[in-house]
């Protein structure tokens, strides 16, 4: 009568959850915050990358805890913002960047990202969150006008995704083994 039933299904309770090294994510916000100031000034089509959401969204899907997630996102959204300069209002990203580390967070707990489709497929989703975010942000508390969407915007978007794919493939080799 004092039972307990596990409710989750098999998929669920297969789904690992990945430990780094230690100084793995310092070391890559370091590096990712470097060439995200760095590669616009000298490679100006680069400037289309959101390199701090990109690692938003892996850490999210492969921590897979979303109050991990959302502080991540917070963490590197308000980095983003301080590096942003004075065109950019404190909080801008931060509070962008802590909705999708928290969605990544939670997608990633229920579903196997290991695959790269999987992986392209939710960058994609990501982006387009972020960016609608921005743009209500930017609307709303800003009144500022912005476009919801355009083809510039899904360009970046499938290059980001594509960055993302590699990029996430390169932070496999970060994690502890199991």
């Amino acid at each position: 009568m004092n039972e307990t039933y596990d409710l989750r299904s098999e998929a669920e309770s297969h789904i690992e959850v990945h430990k780094f090294h230690a100084g793995a994510i310092v070391f890559t916000l370091v590096i990712i915050f470097f060439l995200q100031a760095f590669l616009p000034q000298y490679f100006h089509s680069l400037a289309i990358l959101d390199l701090p959401l990109l690692v938003t969204i892996y850490f999210g899907l492969s921590r897979r805890n979303p109050s991990t997630g959302l502080l991540l996102g917070m963490a590197i959204g308000l980095i983003q913002d301080s590096l942003s300069g004075p065109t950019v209002p404190f909080g801008l990203y931060g509070i962008a960047k802590t909705i999708v580390g928290y969605l990544a967070s939670s997608i990633g707990a229920r579903l196997d990202t290991e695959h790269p489709a999987a992986r392209f497929a939710l960058t994609i989703l990501f982006f387009g969150v972020h960016q609608g975010i921005l743009v209500l942000e930017r609307r709303i508390l800003l009144a500022q006008p912005e476009v919801w969407f355009s083809l510039h915007l899904a360009i970046a978007a499938l290059i980001n995704a594509v960055v993302g794919v590699f990029l996430f493939t390169l932070l496999d080799r970060l994690r502890k083994p199991s």
